[in-house]
């Protein structure tokens, strides 16, 4: 009676925690505390405790190897779940969102290398400002209510997904230096043994997750960046149950996708990002002038974000809309969507983790990624939360 006494608030305390505003507003805590804490007494600690070596990695690396690891486990089980059985089950569910993303990744990317063509450097980051954050946009999104249609909640939603699909090719096409073709040989008969098991019908997680762990090991001596590992496990989890059925609405019990997912998602918001986010987001502040906030990476992000997220999101739906291939989403007027557009434009844990990927040993550059994901964020989230207010809504049908 007592454990059940203790679990099931627990259950409701986590539930809560791990909602879109909550999850989103723990995360932007953490970064803010990474930020003080860097311009504190207590920075040099800061820097000193992320470089203590646990093992072969030191508490950094384990941060964003590893645990990030399981961040990419869970989006790849919403990538599954939405293609499979989802807002984007289907190829007309695909093309607003679809075409949306295409244009918010590559207009974001267009604009950082106007920035920093000329840079043989810092151009590597052209990745960076083509990342949304779907906690903080969905939060935002959420906190405003009724303001925001549903319909437009499940194109961010939606868009998102395609977004951290889109990241995930990228990471390992773009910033994949050296292979060992040993380890990954090795990593996809990992892969298609998993593959198997589902085939086979088994149901079971452990010998997914206890595979999914050896895969990165694997994955990561191959050269790959490890938190990939998570992405293929996860599209080797069956969604259907033992006799071929997808699940029903609000059934996970016979899915181990479902049961696996719902879990994370309990526990990712408020355990994974925030350390991710208090690891990396902080900087300090002293010696930061003029230069490093108008310097080319600094712009590039920013200006990526805040401007190449909203004109490649809203023209590219706009397009669709208007040539016919989508509809406008339900309830939703055109103003709406351009708010939604602008909030597109938050960038914080993909754009940060393309940014070390991208600047490993230099880190001047990161610091300036860092500065411009903070200015494109919050003007970003700022114009489009304004916008919701602004908008007009359209009227209900009577």
């Amino acid at each position: 009676m007592l454990p059940s006494l203790i679990w099931r608030p627990l259950q409701r305390i986590l539930d809560f925690m791990s909602g879109s505003a909550v999850g989103g507003i723990v995360l932007m805590g953490a970064a803010g505390l990474a930020m003080i804490v860097a311009n504190s007494p207590l920075a040099q600690a800061y820097q000193q405790g992320l470089e203590i070596h646990l093992g072969p990695l030191s508490l950094l690396h384990w941060v964003n190897d590893g645990l990030m690891a399981v961040f990419f486990l869970l989006v790849g089980l919403e990538i599954k779940r939405e293609f499979v059985d989802g807002e984007l089950g289907s190829n007309p569910l695909r093309i607003l969102p679809g075409l949306g993303a295409l244009g918010g990744m590559v207009v974001p990317a267009a604009i950082y290398l106007a920035f920093n063509a000329s840079h043989p450097v810092s151009r590597n980051g052209w990745a960076i400002p083509s990342a949304t954050d779907i906690a903080f946009a969905l939060g935002i999104a959420v906190l405003l209510g009724s303001r925001v249609p549903t319909s437009l909640k499940a194109f961010l939603a939606a868009l998102a997904i395609i977004d951290d699909l889109g990241a995930v090719v990228i990471i390992a096409v773009f910033y994949t230096p050296d292979l060992n073709l040993g380890y990954l040989a090795v990593a996809l008969g990992v892969v298609g043994v998993m593959i198997g098991l589902n085939r086979a019908g088994i149901r079971m997680l452990t010998p997914y997750l206890l595979l999914g762990l050896g895969l990165w090991v694997l994955v990561y001596a191959s050269g790959v960046h490890a938190t990939l590992a998570g992405v293929a496990t996860a599209l080797c989890i069956p969604l259907r149950d033992s006799e071929g059925r997808l699940p029903s609405d609000g059934d996970c019990s016979h899915s181990p996708l479902l049961q696996l997912e719902h879990a994370l998602h309990r526990l990712v918001p408020i355990t994974v990002l925030p350390l991710f986010g208090f690891a990396n987001a902080g900087i300090s502040f002293a010696g930061i002038g003029a230069e490093q906030w108008l310097a080319p990476t600094t712009l590039g992000v920013g200006m990526g974000l805040a401007a190449g997220k909203v004109i490649g999101v809203f023209g590219a739906a706009t397009l669709a809309i208007k040539a016919g291939w989508a509809q406008m989403p339900r309830q939703a007027t055109l103003g709406q969507l351009f708010a939604t557009a602008w909030l597109c434009g938050i960038g914080f844990t993909m754009s940060l983790f393309i940014g070390m990927l991208a600047f490993p040993s230099h880190p001047e550059l990161q610091d300036e990624v860092k500065l411009g994901i903070l200015a494109g964020s919050v003007l970003a989230g700022a114009v489009g939360a304004a916008g919701f207010v602004l908008a007009k809504s359209k009227q209900q049908p009577r």
